[in-house]
């Protein structure tokens, strides 16, 4: 049975439940869109939570950011991402990608519930970290310039760490 993630906000005007097959928070982001919108050099994201069970209480709170996004020649795109956050305390909430309907990815940060520890963390989009930021790279952790090859669904099984 999959794993019941509950969350919620800093302030408390926005609760949330939802079952987790992957609730080990394995990866570490370094890109700007990850440190500017929750504040650090490199946390703990993408869970991944079953969609269609999403509960959620204190809705009128919740805002969406779509993130714009430069490539390598400077041309900005909108992200298709929706990264709820609340609107009266600015705590991310989760991300939601219309391209995995079925998916949406609770961010480590806002999850209440006591989280298992990861055997090894995964380090992602490096080359957008700042000269200050010195990540705490364990024995057996994965580093990636951008993105890992594999799924959040396929890290989390390889390893046997798939709850059913």
């Amino acid at each position: 049975m999959p794993k019941t993630l509950e969350g919620s906000c800093r302030c408390g005007a926005v609760h949330f439940t939802v079952q987790s097959h992957t609730p080990y928070p394995y990866q570490l982001c370094y890109c700007s869109i990850c440190r500017k919108t929750a504040g650090g050099g490199g946390f703990a994201i993408n869970l991944m939570g079953d969609a269609k069970t999403l509960k959620v209480r204190g809705k009128r709170a919740i805002r969406i950011f779509h993130a714009r996004i430069a490539d390598d020649s400077g041309h900005c795109r909108t992200s298709r991402g929706q990264r709820h956050f609340c609107a009266q305390c600015a705590s991310a909430l989760w991300m939601f990608d219309p391209e995995w309907p079925d998916l949406m990815h609770p961010f480590a940060s806002a999850i209440d519930t006591e989280l298992p520890v990861p055997p090894s963390k995964v380090h992602l989009m490096l080359r957008f970290k700042p000269k200050w930021v010195k990540p705490d790279f364990g024995r057996g952790d994965a580093k990636f310039r951008d993105y890992p090859k594999l799924s959040i669904e396929e890290w989390h099984r390889k390893r046997g760490l798939w709850i059913d």
